[in-house]
């Protein structure tokens, strides 16, 4: 699945970062309506009043309170739902946050209220949440950018508060009281942590073998296995995508072939493409390609179409399993 092998896996992309680090990123720690909008709101005005592009990504119910609240000002404000928006957390920082900062005038400071986690993400979902969180760092590194981002410490658990210390390196905690860097900032270790093996595909999940001679057929076989358990329309196209990307991609850059696998999961469709190559860039799928490159936009394009991606890369190849709901 990869460009580029590597024998030792990623390479590290994060550091602590520096003195005259432009890019900001704390995490807000809230407990009630109250705190959270003590948290987002004057930060929203103090970019408006600096003549900051402004935006704000969380989930529709928030939006709503910070309407409310900014009253006339929040027509200066970009908001977008972040279940919707977000619903992929591979899709966040190309499709959200980088989409709103690349649009800007460079040299001026972009501020962005993002939530990108919230109490009913499922398990499934949890592990591409926190990659994202660390990933981030690297996204936006050198850019004039804060994005703060709110946790609701109430309500989500302490694995995930953890976690959010781990890939935020400055924190805003509940209540009155400054913010503090993190001791806890390891982003690089969060990636490596959620890298883990997926579970196994159910028993009589679809599989097809597939080589350079026969990705054709591997796109029909899967939209047509995809099709009889219930996509339609746009979803059946975006499976034909991704299927078309994927497998082209493990011809590419995984060896020559892989192994497609497709089956129904609780109201989604899934599909899996794996082969023996070695993803090498954790933030491959998650860089804007630029408008002049040929080419590179294939994982760019499976996170933009899918509700969700997973992926692992190990010692035998990658693994990339695909969710379209019906």
């Amino acid at each position: 699945m990869s460009a580029a092998a590597t024998p030792s896996g990623p390479a590290p992309l994060h550091g602590a970062p520096g003195p005259a680090e432009p890019f900001v990123h704390p995490v807000l720690f809230y407990r009630d309506d109250e705190e959270y909008l003590r948290g987002t709101v004057p930060f929203l005005r103090d970019g408006l009043a600096a003549g900051e592009p402004v935006a704000v990504a969380v989930p529709g119910e928030r939006i709503a309170l910070i309407r409310d609240a900014l009253g006339d000002s929040a027509d200066g404000v970009r908001m977008l739902d972040m279940r919707e928006a977000g619903r992929n957390p591979g899709r966040i920082i190309p499709g959200v946050l980088r989409a709103f900062a690349d649009a800007q005038p460079a040299g001026r400071r972009v501020r962005i209220v993002g939530e990108p986690i919230w109490p009913g993400r499922t398990d499934t979902e949890y592990p591409a949440c926190a990659q994202h969180e660390a990933l981030i760092n690297a996204a936006f590194r050198g850019r004039t950018v804060t994005i703060l981002c709110p946790y609701d410490a109430s309500r989500l658990d302490e694995r995930v508060l953890a976690d959010a210390r781990a890939t935020h390196p400055v924190v805003i905690p509940p209540g009155p009281g400054p913010q503090q860097d993190s001791d806890a900032y390891a982003p690089d270790e969060v990636v490596a942590r959620y890298n883990r093996p997926l579970p196994p595909p159910p028993d009589g999940a679809l599989s097809f073998a597939f080589v350079a001679d026969s990705l054709s057929r591997a796109r029909h076989v899967a939209t047509g296995e995809g099709a009889r358990l219930g996509l339609v329309g746009v979803r059946l196209d975006d499976l034909a995508l991704v299927t078309a990307e994927l497998v082209t991609n493990s011809v590419v850059h995984g060896g020559g072939g892989g192994l497609l696998r497709v089956w129904p999961e609780n109201g989604y469709v899934v599909c899996e493409v794996r082969d023996g190559g070695r993803l090498a860039d954790p933030l491959a799928g998650r860089r804007p390609a630029p408008r002049d490159q040929r080419g590179g936009r294939g994982l760019l394009l499976v996170n933009l179409v899918s509700d969700l991606v997973r992926m692992y890369t190990g010692p035998d190849g990658t693994t990339v399993r695909c969710w379209f709901a019906r």
